[in-house]
């Protein structure tokens, strides 16, 4: 059954896993309907410290086509909440409706935050594939400065996707990124894209916002749309028992679970990567809470890769790592207590609708 094969524990640091049976089709039951691209199949990978391994593939596409999303950016300083997507800061979630773009000089104490036509109240919104290209970049474009960022999905390439290419059996890292990668935290049943932290302070120092929807997802150009926070949008399957639900399966092949448990607790002896140990599932994470713009803050295991290419072969030995902050590869301290702005209090996240977005 595949509920034995993903949660069996780790292998030894270094060693290849032992050969285990996989269901590929109990495997594919736990995708929504028409959220995959084909079925999942076996191949062979190599995980990111070399160890050769059996993997699952699995290609998402860059439109969810069986998942709602947006919307993101309001066009007026008078739209209500629901015409715009959420910002996270200092551990919360904001609405970006009007009232919070036509206040961001406040909420960031600096009058050069202006991001709506004074004349008019018009927000300032990126309009086209190109306007998105040119303020959706490091080197944000200077006529965008103080602009709303919004990536239409429409504007994203034919034919891009993601395949994921995870480990059937978790394989311990000898060591432990200080953050997630650049391939990100791995996949969602839903059939999404769940990537690291949004980079809020390179979007922030150009006087731009580019705000997730109410699922926590908007869109690049490069991989069109993906999760960068978990809210309530994403399809749960229970578990047994008092552990919270599972809702997806992270890069390394441990499963990722929602973070609040079915009594309302929420677990404290989670590692610097969110992960613990439960007698009836082994090794698993519970993903960060959706302020904090952290699905998880490290794999503890050896991860597979994500190919733009279905066909390509796997070897995460090629995937560059993402650059330690003092030169050593370590697990991240623990979070400390969350922070909020003081101010308007922020609202519980909702379901996104239809529409357009970052």
């Amino acid at each position: 059954m595949i509920a034995a094969v993903l949660l069996l524990p780790a292998a030894c640091e270094g060693t290849s896993p032992p050969a285990v049976d996989f269901d590929l089709a109990e495997f594919a039951a736990r995708f929504d309907p028409g959220a995959i691209i084909g079925a999942p199949r076996l191949v062979p990978c190599t995980l990111s410290e070399g160890v050769e391994s059996t993997c699952v593939a699995v290609t998402l596409p860059a439109d969810p086509a069986a998942f709602d999303i947006g919307p993101w950016c309001p066009g007026h300083i008078n739209d209500p909440p629901e015409e715009g997507g959420i910002w996270l800061d200092r551990g919360r979630v904001w609405d970006v409706d009007g009232s919070f773009i036509e206040n961001l000089a406040a909420f960031y104490d600096d009058p050069a935050w202006q991001m709506y036509d004074p004349a008019t109240g018009a927000v300032k919104v990126t309009g086209s594939r190109e306007a998105c290209a040119a303020a959706a970049r490091p080197n944000v474009d200077p006529q965008y400065r103080n602009h709303c960022v919004q990536c239409l999905v429409s504007y994203v390439e034919a034919g891009i996707t993601s395949t994921y290419v995870i480990p059937i059996t978790p394989v311990g890292a000898a060591r432990i990124a200080p953050r997630v990668g650049h391939e990100g935290v791995g996949l969602a049943y839903s059939g999404l894209r769940l990537d690291g932290p949004a980079p809020t302070d390179a979007i922030l120092s150009a006087y731009t916002l580019a705000p997730l929807d109410d699922c926590g997802g908007h869109v690049n150009l490069a991989a069109g749309y993906h999760v960068h926070a978990i809210t309530d949008c994403l399809s749960e399957q229970p578990n047994p028992g008092d552990h919270a639900p599972v809702i997806g399966l992270a890069l390394d092949g441990h499963p990722l679970h929602a973070l609040i448990n079915p009594d309302g607790s929420v677990p404290e002896d989670l590692d610097s990567c969110r992960g613990h140990e439960s007698d009836a599932e082994g090794y698993h994470y519970h993903v960060g809470a959706p302020g904090s713009n952290e699905i998880l803050a490290c794999h503890a295991g050896q991860t597979g890769c994500v190919l733009n290419d279905p066909d390509a072969d796997c070897d995460a030995t090629r995937i560059r790592p993402p650059p330690p902050p003092d030169g050593r590869m370590r697990p991240p301290p623990p979070p400390g207590p969350e922070r909020g702005p003081p101010g308007r209090p922020p609202r519980p996240p909702r379901r996104g609708s239809d529409g357009v977005g970052a």
